[in-house]
């Protein structure tokens, strides 16, 4: 195993004031943790640096991430992002105050796999928003969200969000991928009122690199909901679309109701 040049950013909480409290240090503190955690999916577009940096574009086309999140990452924490180069991908790993926050792979896949879009029917978000409940996201239940682009000044604010200094995406106009993960935690939001909630991993699939402005939406199954260890867990299968072609196929896990609010 080959170590590469570690990826080192001060972590920002891009969700302060979102309506997942879970990011806000008063409400977070109420369920142990130190403070507001910043989105996983932030973590995860952290993540991304390394493979990118190693592969370039042909990453964003093809390339193959996974993440899972296991300690918090804070705002203002200098964070680290360690690749290791092992049977010809990346180990990812990300400490942050001395503890293991989150690990994963990344690989390059020969070509991208073939995905028909009409395996993932088009569906639209609820028409009204109702609290979280056990009917939100039923297994097998198709999910919608409601699209969204993030072009010229919130493309480029986005990637100072991220901490991204790869050149690629300004250079090429392209979309950072961890915008993919943003869409995927808006189908849980586009699709019930939720308490806290707290994203716990993903695989990402891409399929073809995006271009900055391109309108998002995903399409997603819920493929699992259980209970574990007192909180309730939803699992979705999507295809991330990008103005009409398929972007990326993710897999998403999250704690829809920490065990703290299941109970109540």
């Amino acid at each position: 195993m080959a170590p590469l040049t570690p990826h080192i950013v001060s972590a920002y909480n891009t969700a302060k004031d979102s309506e997942n409290k879970m990011h806000d240090d008063t409400v977070a503190r109420q369920f142990g943790f130190s403070g507001g955690l910043v989105p996983g999916v932030d973590v995860f577009a952290y993540m991304m640096h390394p493979p990118v940096a190693k592969w370039g574009r042909a990453f964003l086309e093809r390339g193959l991430i996974e993440a899972r999140f296991v300690k918090p990452v804070y705002d203002g924490e200098t964070t680290e992002v360690r690749a290791d180069e092992a049977n010809g991908g990346l180990t990812l790993e990300v400490q942050s105050r001395g503890e293991l926050c989150a690990t994963g792979s990344a690989s390059l896949p020969a070509s991208a796999p073939k995905i028909s879009l009409a395996d993932y029917p088009e569906t639209s978000a609820v028409a009204q928003r109702k609290p979280v409940d056990a009917t939100s996201y039923e297994t097998g239940k198709w999910l919608g969200v409601v699209p969204r682009s993030w072009a010229g000044a919130d493309a480029s604010g986005y990637l100072t969000d991220v901490r991204e200094t790869l050149p690629i995406y300004a250079q090429e106009g392209l979309g950072h991928p961890g915008l993919f993960q943003r869409v995927m935690n808006k189908v849980l939001v586009d699709n019930a009122i939720l308490g806290p909630w707290i994203h716990v991993g993903s695989r990402m699939q891409l399929l073809a690199a995006a271009k900055a402005g391109d309108e998002l939406t995903a399409r997603a199954k819920v493929t699992a909901n259980y209970e574990k260890k007192g909180h309730r867990f939803v699992e979705l299968d999507a295809l991330v679309v990008a103005n009409g072609t398929p972007v990326a196929h993710c897999r998403h896990i999250a704690i829809y109701q920490p065990r703290q609010q299941a109970a109540a």
